[in-house]
């Protein structure tokens, strides 16, 4: 299923922050700073994505929800069970 870009538009910014967060964290570890302040940037980057995946599938749902609705049964359509898929694969 495509979505609309101005959806996505959250989601690729919680990512494009994600990723510089992650180039702070190979900085941070190329410099040989403190262990747990690298960690504490790494677990930032991890949650970053997590949600970014979940703000995304959620995304997804609500689109593939308002089809149904409306009656729209296009192959573009994703059921629920693959839906399901995709979140537990965040898990």
């Amino acid at each position: 299923m495509q979505l609309d870009p101005e959806q996505v538009q959250p989601v690729l910014n919680r990512v494009k922050r994600a990723h510089g967060h992650l180039g702070k964290v190979i900085t941070m570890m190329e410099e040989g700073q403190d262990c747990e302040d690298v960690i504490t940037q790494f677990s930032a980057v991890l949650k970053a994505l997590e949600r970014a995946g979940f703000v995304l599938i959620a995304t997804g749902l609500r689109e593939c929800m308002t089809r149904e609705a409306n009656g729209d049964d296009s192959e573009d359509t994703i059921d629920v069970a693959r839906m399901e898929k995709l979140f537990l694969s965040l898990a």
